[in-house]
């Protein structure tokens, strides 16, 4: 992921719209995925097989736990709309969310950050964002549980306990390691660390 530094031509008298320059990076660029993370944008190309496999196998103890039903849903790539600047928002790579979230539409295509009980992210170049500029992000947003696959590292990151703009409580899980999450997300998940990442790696031919 990379900071994309913009200007808005200033030949009218349009006011100036880090969302009109997101919207418009997508529109010349399908597949990008644009951010807006105190005030700076952050744009992503489109996700390698890897990266979407890794997302797929994710999805599966979730699923399986019950939680994509009447009370939750885990849905992929939707907005969170973020307290820290007037148009902020992020697109986590995968969430945990009421059931209700449709009532919870701010603008942009971004939803209220109290119906997020979880979202996490799968690392890609934007390996630093997703561990730094996110995590202050998320934890001022309220959202309870944060998880990080973190493919350059081959670590597993858990953050929980939002306080402020970091999470009070931060674990780092290595291969080999099962890991349980919080049962506030609604159902109790168990990670099985070695799959994640084995999953999130290119396979050899």
């Amino acid at each position: 992921m990379s900071v994309a530094s913009v200007e808005q031509p200033f030949d009218d008298d349009r006011p100036f719209s880090l969302t009109a320059i997101a919207d418009e990076i997508m529109e010349r660029h399908p597949g990008y995925r644009v951010e807006i993370i105190r005030g700076h944008l952050l744009v992503t190309p489109a996700p390698d097989v890897p990266h979407a496999r890794a997302l797929t196998g994710l999805m599966i103890p979730f699923i399986a736990a019950g939680l994509h039903g009447t009370e939750t849903e885990v849905l992929q790539g939707i907005g969170l709309w973020l307290p820290t600047e007037t148009e902020d928002y992020a697109i986590p790579d995968l969430a945990v969310v009421d059931a209700d979230v449709d009532d919870h539409l701010v603008e942009n295509n971004a939803y209220d950050p109290v119906c997020f009980r979880l979202v996490l992210e799968v690392t890609s170049g934007n390996w630093k964002n997703d561990l730094k500029t996110k995590v202050s992000a998320y934890a001022e947003a309220k959202v309870p549980v944060y998880v990080v696959v973190d493919r350059k590292h081959q670590r597993l990151h858990v953050l929980t306990d939002p306080a402020g703009d970091e999470y009070a409580n931060h674990r780092v899980h290595a291969p080999g390691e099962l890991v349980t999450l919080p049962e506030s997300i609604g159902a109790k998940v168990t990670l099985d660390v070695s799959q994640i990442l084995a999953s999130g790696q290119p396979k050899d031919n």
